[in-house]
């Protein structure tokens, strides 16, 4: 959803246009997130005095924000600043219209004592605005984040001392937040020094320096009263001793910080990060960076590991497409092939997942698969059912997370419950873990992002290795967890002599699909020409059934979410229970039929729509005459293991859309209203 970004520079000279690039550049690479305004706080100019806190908000586009504050000529971009810490932020409207008052940072008063970025939801807020209200704090916004700025500066207009630190005011205010929040606190009390927190929203920081990292790990401090990150050195110099001094990474040293939401955004500049966790507080001051809770829980870990990204700049830079829908739609034989590297041996048929192997033994002997996920993530669910019942021969159940919380699902301790995210981050999702581990199930994840939340939560799971995935619509993460599915039950049926040759073809399927996928994205030019003849349309139907249900249901979805057409996934069996009523020569319809045990079935429903004047576009396999001879127009795919089929089929809908939303002039990365990793429910 929103977007963070914040950089710290200590004992590293940087300009402020310096500083204004590296926070505008970081807000470019979340701007797939999806966003309607932009803002960023800086250190006032000197003329201000130091002291001074300068916000600059804007409706629209990053880069018009950039326009405003490259042509500021009152905030004197040469100066040079050793220290200083400056925070930005890409806002997607919750409460309030995109509006350059609703925008982010907010802040405490009109002095900008307090400055504050926020993603997430505050669901007390309401209850929080009527006590500051009532203890004259005047409002601005129509946001549930303003509250906390104004709770902050009324819990140091009240603080019980002059020398209260800035970290201990963000734990009071923290404590006193509903919801989801992933929060960057900057304050002209505190100058040079940065809190961050976290509940329910994804947060880390990279580090970066010349010299070399003192420790590999930081570790949490829980003294709450006295914890002296931040703090004015008056204040507790004379309580340090050896066993509470701060843990940092680089003591004193120059060094950098970045803040960010995602690891796109720190990627260019840092590769060593430390992902927070719910209710870290994390703080630097005089270059160290320290990390606090309130209070330890039983079994937690006792220090933040800081990681080393995979990720690679490269991987998240468009290359020579037009978008970066198009780049990762062409990167799927690649990211397909990395999904299965290192796990099936196609020498010897055997398929290992090394973030099940310890469970394989427990998720055998369950009387029940759970798999949750929402819109594309669930579509990957459904495309595998089928196939997983038949390996594993266990009933497996496809569950809308949030349609799963809102009924009281029974989930029992010998269910296994798979939470599929591409973010890892999806908040519904989130909480449907939470309620099945409640509840004593085995949970799995399958995420394309490491050090996510489900990543952390789950007992085990399978990391799909897709790559970045940087537009809003997913492609090739569904690609990837389709197969990462897949794979769970080969591996399930490994000791099933009866299904020994099913597995088999299967397995040679997955060998031949990176091939398979290059021969089908080939047909992007005669694509595209059907899309010249769609793209005036109103509405679309996709049909299909077996294997090849889930495709009509993502395609669909592909082209609701950046064509803004209305389109429809139809179960093929369903036709004449309604849909049928839709047809006619001028109502578009694409059919995907395949040969496999559906392809009878399918082929009497195409004749229903033949018949009723209906001109469809029939996705099918090559060579198939009696199929061709019912289209207005054909896509032909070549032909694979039918549970396999639904990767290949999908592709050419995934295509449609990006044609059709270039057609239609519309920005195909960051569709209207929609965000790439959905954060709240």
């Amino acid at each position: 959803m929103c977007g963070i970004f914040a950089y710290l520079n200590y004992r590293v000279p940087r300009t402020r246009k310096e500083i204004f690039d590296t926070l505008v550049k970081g807000l470019q690479r979340l701007e797939y997130r999806g966003y309607d305004s932009a803002g960023v706080a800086v250190d006032g100019p000197r003329k201000e005095g130091n002291g001074s806190i300068c916000l600059f908000k804007k409706r629209g586009k990053v880069k018009a924000l950039d326009e405003v504050l490259c042509k500021n000529d009152s905030i004197y971009l040469d100066a040079e600043l050793d220290v200083h810490f400056g925070i930005a932020h890409t806002r997607w409207a919750t409460h309030g219209e995109p509006s350059a008052v609703n925008s982010h940072p907010h802040r405490s008063d009109k002095n900008n004592e307090f400055v504050v970025i926020h993603n997430g939801i505050i669901t007390n807020y309401k209850e929080l605005r009527k006590y500051l209200n009532s203890k004259g704090y005047e409002f601005e916004s129509d946001t549930d984040t303003e509250v906390i700025p104004k709770l902050i500066k009324y819990l140091y207009d009240n603080r019980e001392n002059d020398y209260v630190s800035f970290s201990t005011l963000v734990e009071r205010v923290i404590q006193q937040l509903e919801g989801a929040f992933a929060l960057v606190f900057k304050s002209i009390h505190f100058p040079g020094e940065a809190i961050a927190t976290r509940r329910g929203s994804p947060l880390l920081i990279g580090v970066r320096s010349k010299y070399e990292l003192s420790r590999e790990q930081i570790p949490i401090q829980y003294n709450s009263g006295d914890f002296i990150a931040g703090v004015q050195k008056r204040n507790f110099r004379n309580r340090v001793d050896s066993s509470t001094s701060l843990h940092s990474v680089c003591d004193r040293k120059a060094v950098e910080f970045y803040f960010a939401s995602d690891a796109s955004a720190i990627i260019e500049h840092t590769n060593k990060v430390v992902y927070l966790e719910d209710d870290d507080i994390a703080a630097v001051a005089e270059g160290k960076l320290s990390l606090h809770r309130v209070s330890r829980c039983a079994g937690e870990e006792s220090a933040r590991v800081i990681q080393t990204l995979q990720m690679e700049l490269q991987q998240i830079m468009k290359g020579n497409f037009k978008a970066f829908m198009q780049k990762e739609i062409f990167e799927q034989p690649e990211s397909v092939f990395n999904t299965m590297r290192g796990r099936i041996c196609f020498d010897t048929n055997t398929v290992v997942l090394g973030g099940l192997k310890d469970h394989l033994k427990e998720i055998r002997r369950c009387r029940r698969l759970i798999i949750i996920g929402c819109g594309t993530s669930f579509h990957a669910g459904v495309a595998t059912r089928q196939i997983l019942e038949e390996l594993t021969e266990l009933p497996v159940m496809v569950e809308l997370a949030s349609d799963f919380l809102d009924r009281i699902t029974p989930v029992f301790r010998d269910d296994v419950c798979f939470f599929i995210s591409q973010s890892g981050e999806t908040a519904d999702t989130l909480m449907a873990l939470r309620y099945c581990k409640e509840r004593g199930a085995l949970t799995v994840g399958v995420t394309n992002t490491v050090g996510s939340s489900i990543c952390r939560e789950t007992d085990c799971g399978i990391h799909i290795n897709a790559g970045p995935e940087i537009g809003v619509a997913s492609t090739k993460a569904y690609t990837s967890q389709f197969v990462a599915l897949i794979m769970f039950a080969l591996m399930m049926s490994e000791d099933r002599l009866s299904l020994q040759k099913r597995r088999l073809e299967i397995i040679s399927g997955l060998r031949q699909l990176p091939v398979l996928i290059k021969q089908v994205l080939a047909l992007d030019e005669h694509i595209n020409r059907i899309a010249e003849e769609l793209y005036q349309q109103r509405s679309l139907l996709v049909m299909g059934r077996g294997y090849n249900y889930a495709t009509c249901l993502e395609g669909a979805l592909k082209i609701k979410e950046i064509t803004y057409m209305h389109s429809e996934g139809i179960l093929a069996g369903e036709l004449k229970h309604g849909p049928l009523a839709l047809i006619d020569k001028d109502m578009p319809v694409i059919m995907v039929v395949m040969r496999d045990a559906c392809y009878t079935k399918c082929h009497n429903a195409l004749q229903q729509v033949t018949a009723r004047q209906g001109r469809p576009i029939i996705i099918c396999c090559r060579d198939d005459p009696e199929i061709t001879r019912c289209a207005y127009k054909t896509v032909e795919l070549p032909q694979t293991v039918d549970c396999l089929q639904g990767i290949l089929s999908v592709i050419p809908l995934q295509l449609l859309s990006f044609h059709l939303a270039v057609l239609r002039g519309y920005d195909v990365d960051c569709p209207r209203n929609l965000a790439k990793s959905v954060t709240v429910e």
